[in-house]
């Protein structure tokens, strides 16, 4: 169905109604994930390579995309442009923003075909199917460990670097993962989103909230 998108080339154009037509013809020989344009496929591709060309000028940390570079970068400045205009939350992804948007809405349209749980993203679709199917296509070069998705790898990967990307910018303390970043910087905050509905008792992380 045509959705009068338009495009200053022909083969962005052609590559946008692989998005309707659902054609996917780049097939990744390591993992089987397929793709709709070639360029998505050679930026996935560096999954399973070590190529890196790109490079933080601040801390010499070399990444696999221009996209993942600009980033990365905000790990360091905290720039934050894409603000909820619900809620006021911002972040520095353009696609965390919009995942985040479904939670107001909460949209989910993306189906499994397996047992019809239907999820917010598509990673999280990708992330859950691998769960029928058992599939582990990332392997960590230093261990051999295998996971379902590239993100659990990379955080896994940092056990062995030791390696803590996310610095909070009030007290410079560094985290392996953005999560757990996220948890610290409600000290200085004094944020507490987990509010129990039987004392009115509120904390800053799920665990502790879980545990009370």
């Amino acid at each position: 169905t045509p959705c009068e998108k338009a495009f200053s080339t022909n083969s962005c154009l052609i590559n946008h109604q692989k998005t309707h037509s659902g054609e996917k013809p780049y097939q990744c020989s390591q993992c089987d994930m397929a793709f709709s344009a070639k360029s998505n496929f050679n930026r996935h591709q560096r999954v399973h390579s070590e190529e890196r060309p790109y490079q933080c000028t601040q801390c010499d940390k070399g990444l696999k995309s221009k996209t993942a570079l600009i980033h990365h970068l905000r790990t360091h400045t905290g720039e934050k442009p894409y603000q909820c205009s619900q809620c006021g939350k911002a972040f520095s992804k353009n696609s965390s923003f919009v995942s985040h948007q479904r939670t107001h809405s909460g949209e989910k349209p993306y189906q499994c075909s397996q047992c019809d749980k239907y999820f917010s993203r598509t990673s999280s679709l990708i992330m859950h199917q691998r769960t029928h199917t058992g599939e582990k296509p990332y392997q960590c070069a230093q261990c051999d460990k295998a996971f379902s998705g590239v993100s659990s790898l990379i955080m896994h990967q940092r056990t062995h670097t030791g390696e803590k990307p996310y610095q909070c910018i009030q007290c410079e303390k560094a985290f392996s993962r953005n999560s757990n970043l996220i948890i610290h910087q409600r000290i200085h905050t004094g944020e507490k989103p987990y509010q129990c509905s039987q004392c009115d008792k509120a904390f800053s992380d799920n665990s502790s909230f879980t545990m009370h």
